[in-house]
C-alpha cells in the first residue's frame, strides 16, 4: 500500500523545494513510498506522486495489479500491452496530472534516458528539478521496522562469517570463498546478496573494490573481506580484515592502526556530529600512525534501502546527524603491491550517541 504517512512528509519536502510532484521508477524510492516492487526493464513504469493529486503510475498490464494493491485508484492506473505500447499510457497520465504545467522531481541517480524523454515528449514545457534533496530527506531518519529489518540483515551476515572462517584455507582462491559465503548467507535466511561479496589478498587487497580473482591464498597475506545481504528489504553491509597464517609487522602495524581508527570513527558519532566530524577522528589516527596517504576513500556511508547512501562520512559534510541516521564507519590502508585493511561497523545515530549493529569481533583473526 502507498504509505500515507510518508506520503504526507513527501508532500511538505515538496512544498519546501517547490515542486509540483515527484516521477519514480522502479527501485528503492518506489519500494519506500509505495511497496511496489518491480524491475528496471525494457518496460517502464513511472509512480507519480503529486503535490495536490492523487498517486498515479504508468505500468504494463501484466503488473498492473502491484498498483491495485498499492491503493492507487483504478482510474489513474495507465496500463499497457506490448502489443499498443507504451506511448499512449503515457501521454494519458500527462494530461491527467496536467505535467505540461510541472515542476517534475525526477530521481537522478535512478531514471534512465528512456524514462526522461518519454515524459518529456508528452509534456512539452514540463521542468524537471533533482528529486534526491527532497527523497533524502525523508529517508534519512529510520524507523524502527527499518532498523530491525536491517539488524537481521547483520545477523545473517555475521552468522555466515563466523562458519565461513574454519573452512578457509591456505591455497583457495579469493572466487572460492566469495562463492562459498554467498552460499552461506542464502543458506542462512537472505532474501539475496547486498552486492557481490568483496575477497580479496595480499597484493590485492590494496585496491577497495577489487573483484575476487583466481589468486590463491598465501602465507603472509591480509585478507579483506566486505560482504552484505538483503532481509525483509534492508541491507547489512560489513568488512573485516584476517591474518592468513603469520603476517609480517608492518602487516599487524597498518591492522592495529585501522582498528583504533575504526574505534574513533564510531566514538566521533553521534547526534551532535557530521560525516566530517567522523572522517576527520578516523583519519587523523591513521595520519598519524604515518599512512594518511594510503586511506583513500571516505570514511562511511549512510545505509539504509540502498547499500549507498546519505548521509556520507566525508571532509565537507557539515550537516548533522539525527537519531535514526544509520551509517557505516570503514576506515582503511592500501599498500600498494603489499595488503590492504578494513574495518567496517554499520551504526544507529541515538539520542545520546551511537549503537553499533555490528558485534564481529574486531581483533585480528588468523585463517589458514
Amino acid at each position: 500500500m502507498i504509505n500515507h504517512d510518508r506520503l504526507e512528509r513527501l508532500r511538505a519536502e515538496m512544498r519546501a523545494h517547490n515542486i509540483n510532484g515527484l516521477a519514480l521508477v522502479p527501485g528503492p524510492n518506489m519500494e519506500y513510498m509505495s511497496h511496489i516492487h518491480s524491475h528496471l526493464s525494457e518496460r517502464p513504469i513511472v509512480l507519480f506522486l503529486p503535490l495536490e493529486d492523487e498517486p498515479s503510475i504508468v505500468i504494463p498490464n501484466l503488473e498492473a495489479m502491484k498498483a491495485d494493491a498499492a491503493g492507487i485508484p483504478l482510474d489513474r492506473i495507465h496500463g499497457w500491452s506490448d502489443d499498443e505500447g507504451y506511448m499512449n499510457a503515457f501521454m494519458q497520465a500527462a494530461q491527467q496530472l496536467k505535467l505540461s504545467n510541472y515542476n517534475l522531481g525526477v530521481e537522478a541517480l535512478h531514471m534512465r534516458v528512456l524514462e526522461l524523454n518519454i515524459l518529456q515528449k508528452c509534456a512539452p514545457g514540463m521542468k524537471t528539478s533533482h528529486a534526491e534533496p527532497v527523497l533524502s530527506a525523508l529517508r534519512l531518519i529510520k524507523d524502527a521496522e527499518e532498523i530491525a529489518a536491517m539488524e537481521r540483515a547483520i545477523d545473517v551476515a555475521q552468522k555466515a562469517m563466523e562458519q565461513l572462517l574454519p573452512e578457509i584455507k591456505i591455497g583457495q582462491t579469493e572466487k572460492e570463498i566469495a562463492a562459498r559465503l554467498t552460499q552461506l548467507l542464502m543458506d542462512g535466511g537472505a532474501d539475496s546478496i547486498a552486492f557481490g561479496p568483496i575477497v580479496s589478498a595480499g597484493p590485492n587487497g590494496a585496491s577497495p573494490h577489487a573483484v575476487p580473482t583466481e589468486r590463491p591464498l598465501q602465507e603472509g597475506d591480509l585478507l579483506i573481506i566486505d560482504w552484505g545481504c538483503y532481509v525483509d528489504g534492508y541491507p547489512s553491509d560489513i568488512t573485516r580484515t584476517f591474518a592468513v597464517g603469520d603476517i609480517d609487522e608492518e602487516a599487524k602495524r597498518i591492522y592495529n592502526a585501522v582498528k583504533i581508527a575504526n574505534e574513533q570513527g564510531k566514538l566521533a558519532s553521534g547526534p551532535n556530529s557530521s560525516g566530517q566530524d567522523v572522517d576527520r577522528a578516523s583519519r587523523e589516527v591513521i595520519e598519524e600512525a604515518g599512512y594518511g596517504e594510503f586511506f583513500i576513500h571516505r570514511t562511511g556511508h549512510g545505509l539504509g534501502l540502498e547499500v549507498h547512501e546519505p548521509p556520507f562520512m566525508m571532509e565537507g559534510n557539515e550537516v548533522i546527524m539525527d537519531p535514526g541516521n544509520v551509517i557505516t564507519v570503514e576506515p582503511g590502508i592500501y599498500l600498494p603491491g603489499k595488503n590492504g585493511v578494513r574495518i567496517e561497523d554499520d551504526v544507529v545515530i541515538t539520542e545520546d550517541g551511537y549503537r553499533s549493529m555490528t558485534t564481529f569481533p574486531r581483533e585480528l583473526i588468523t585463517v589458514g
